[in-house]
This record gives structure tokens, C-alpha cells and sequence, in this order.
């Protein structure tokens, strides 16, 4: 795939330094260039891109674009999986990865959303919010404890990852006793470049312990997502498979620690750096749910997966061919002026709603976004209540970013509590 006369821009590293650096003006000097630009990463498989929230969106909605290459016809079977066999991944365990509910499509999405809904309920979601309360503040006086006579903490590593991990290994049925485990593993998953020899041993790992998990929920029930996945039925007695289990729990497990984490990690920064902002959720803590949405609308996602087009479709005045990777850059989006005003610019009061697209949109929404909205409101709100004259223990330009092409998140967050 090279530039053309209708995509004359050249083609777009979304790994390069300036774009790790600085995702926000890369992301609106492309969205500015172009509707649709050309890009890879780090040389890897030609994609386009969609830069403006319209097609964007569009291709977040449109059944049109496939989560999975090989449901084209004549597509080719998903780089994904060409890549986790390139890394070693054992094939049995591949298996397992691979064909997750967001990478497939048609009947065979709805039936799996059909059945995890059934176990993944609201009323789930909703009455873990007085553990999550319990949670938070029990961190919360680790940190006061850790951060005394004005002590520098990191708040990334003692609170930003500890609440969403605890959280989603209670939700999920992973004992206590197995939580290190599940603690270290998460992190070679969310930076699985800077521990390359280390996955193909926690991938089987990850997908042996589930599997007895499974086992035992099935054996001894219990309150628990697992339990609940176990039991979950159609009415025709369609059930989920061990492997279908398996694939979920990854998911959400992942997800919902590196998204909800960076979340809460960037939006104590964004807050911290725009003080009328918090005075505002101070004075008026309703505020808050309204706040979490504002933002996600700015981090920490900064694209979604790849969709392939059915057919040759036309995008932003260029024309992509079927199967071809389309890359929805969601922060573009979720930062364009034609769509919001100001579109940079931290607003607790503006009414975004679900009009970002942080956690996507149609009918592969993010199963866990209620989850995680619940988590940062209950963990932010906290964290400033409790220590109403938090600052940063270091400079702006100081702080380090996460390294690594799809997020836009602080790595580390010195700060003093007070």
C-alpha cells in the first residue's frame, strides 16, 4: 500500500517517537492531513487510517467492516494470529487466544454476547460498587501510610493498578491465594514487547489456571463471573465452551486492568493540571459519572482493532479494497472539532454521554465499560476526598509516558498527599 493521488500524505509509523511523545498533536496534524491516510507499525502490515470522528465511527457500526480478516471472502486468517505464532505462542495455546468476542462477527458474536450478557449482568456490575468502595479505601489508607510526611508515591503502581486488579479477580473467582500470580502475569501481558521470552510461558500459564478455575466452578459454585459463565444457557441449552470461557476471562481480565488503570492514572493528571475543572467536582460531586465520561473522551485509547471491509467500500474520498486493515484512530475522533468544541479542552461539564468513542461503538461496545466507568468514579472521587491538597512530586516534563503505540498513559505518577 503506498500514497496516491487521492491519499497523497506518506505513509504514517504509528509507533514513531513524535507520535509517542506528543500522541494529541500527531493525532491532529493527521486528522487535518487527511480523512484517511496510510500507516503501519513499525513497518509492519499496510493499513488505512480514519482520522475524523464521522468515519470513524462508521467504522466502528457499519457491519460492512469485519472484526475478522477471514470472514471476507477470499480474506486471509487474521495477522493476529500470524503474530502470536511468530512470538512462540504454543499452538494448543494460540487456540485459545485467538477468535475472542472482539474478533468475530455476524451469528457467531451474537450468540457469544447472548450468553456472557446473561452472566455479565448490570445488576453484577452495579452490586459490586459497595466492594469497590471497601477496595479503594483500604488502598487508600496503604497509600496515606506510604506517602506520610510528605513522602513522594508512585500512584500508578500503589493504587492505580492494585484497585482495578483486585476488582476484576473478585469479579472473575480468582482465589486470593492465586492473585500474585494473576498480578505478575498482567503485567508481562501489558507490555508483552518488553517481555517476549516470558509470554509463551504465561500464556500457558494464564490459560492452564482458567481452565481449572472452570473446573471447580463447575464442581463447587460460587458468586462469580466464572460461576456464572459456567451456568449461563439459551433457552435451546446452548451453553459457553471451556475454550469460549477461556478466550472472555482474557479479555477481560486485560482489558479491564490496562484500560482502567491508565484511566484513572491520567485522569488524576488531567485534573491536577486543570484546577477549576476539579473545584467544579468539589463543589458538586454529582458531577462525577459525567466527569469519567469527559475523561475517556481524552485517553487512555488511542485506536481499536483493525476491521476489514466486505467489499470495496469508499471512505473520506478514498477507496479501500475488500479485506484491506482499517484502523479507526479513536483519540483523532474523540478529538475532532468538527464533532466537539474546544475538542483538547478537559470540560467535567460538557455532555459527551456516549458520543466519545472510548470504548467503541455498536455492536462490539466494550462489555466491561459500564465496570470500568463504576471503578474510576468510585476511585477519583475517593482519592481527592481523601486527600484534598494532593500535588505532583515532580515536573510536568518529568513525568514518564507509557511507551508503547495505542495508549495514551503516564507510566509513572509522583505524588505528594498532602
Amino acid at each position: 500500500m503506498t500514497a496516491t493521488a487521492e491519499n497523497p500524505a506518506a505513509p504514517v509509523d504509528l509507533f514513531s517517537p513524535e507520535l509517542v511523545a506528543d500522541p494529541f498533536a500527531a493525532h491532529a496534524r493527521m486528522r487535518e492531513q487527511a480523512p484517511v491516510l496510510t500507516g503501519s507499525m513499525m513497518g509492519g502490515t499496510p493499513m488505512w487510517l480514519v482520522t475524523r470522528y464521522d468515519d470513524v465511527r462508521r467504522v466502528l457500526t457499519d457491519p460492512q467492516f469485519l472484526n475478522n480478516p477471514a470472514s471476507v471472502r477470499g480474506g486471509s486468517s487474521d495477522s493476529r494470529f500470524t503474530v502470536m505464532k511468530r512470538l512462540n505462542i504454543p499452538s494448543d495455546v494460540v487456540d485459545y487466544l485467538s477468535g475472542k468476542l472482539i474478533e468475530i462477527d455476524g451469528a457467531d458474536h451474537r450468540r457469544l454476547r447472548r450468553l456472557i450478557s446473561r452472566a455479565f449482568t448490570a445488576r453484577r456490575v452495579s452490586g459490586l460498587r459497595p466492594r469497590v468502595e471497601e477496595i479503594t479505601a483500604t488502598l487508600l489508607d496503604r497509600l496515606a501510610e506510604a506517602g506520610r510526611d510528605g513522602k513522594p508515591v508512585d500512584l500508578m503502581e500503589s493504587f492505580c493498578f492494585q484497585l482495578p486488579a483486585t476488582v476484576i479477580s473478585e469479579l472473575v473467582g480468582i482465589d486470593e491465594a492465586d492473585r500474585p500470580d494473576w498480578y505478575a502475569w498482567g503485567r508481562v501481558l501489558m507490555a508483552p514487547m518488553e517481555h517476549v521470552e516470558r509470554l509463551p510461558t504465561v500464556f500457558r500459564e494464564c490459560a492452564d489456571h482458567l481452565l481449572d478455575v472452570i473446573a471447580r466452578r463447575r464442581a463447587e459454585p460460587r458468586d462469580d463471573l466464572v460461576t456464572a459463565l459456567v451456568q449461563a444457557q439459551e433457552d435451546d441449552g446452548d451453553r459457553l465452551s471451556d475454550r469460549e470461557m477461556v478466550k472472555l476471562v482474557f479479555t477481560l481480565v486485560l482489558a479491564g486492568y490496562e484500560t482502567t488503570m491508565n484511566l484513572i492514572g491520567n485522569s488524576v493528571l488531567a485534573l491536577l493540571e486543570n484546577p477549576d475543572q476539579l473545584a467544579l467536582l468539589r463543589a458538586d460531586p454529582s458531577r462525577w459519572p459525567q466527569a469519567v465520561q469527559e475523561l475517556m473522551r481524552l485517553g487512555p485509547t488511542q485506536f481499536g482493532n483493525p476491521r476489514y471491509p466486505a467489499e470495496d467500500v469508499e471512505l473520506g474520498g478514498v477507496t479501500i479494497p475488500a479485506g484491506a486493515p482499517v484502523l479507526p484512530l479513536i483519540l483523532s475522533a474523540n478529538t475532532d472539532p468538527r464533532k466537539f468544541d474546544d475538542p483538547e479542552r478537559l470540560d467535567v461539564g460538557r455532555e459527551t454521554g456516549t458520543g466519545h468513542l472510548g470504548f467503541g461503538q455498536g455492536a462490539h461496545y466494550c462489555l466491561g465499560a459500564p465496570l470500568a466507568l463504576q471503578v474510576a468514579e468510585v476511585a477519583l472521587h475517593a482519592l481527592f476526598a481523601r486527600f484534598p491538597d494532593m500535588s505532583l512530586a515532580a515536573g510536568r516534563e518529568e513525568i514518564p509516558w507509557v511507551l508503547r503505540t495505542g495508549f495514551t498513559a503516564v507510566a509513572q505518577l509522583p505524588l505528594r498527599l498532602g
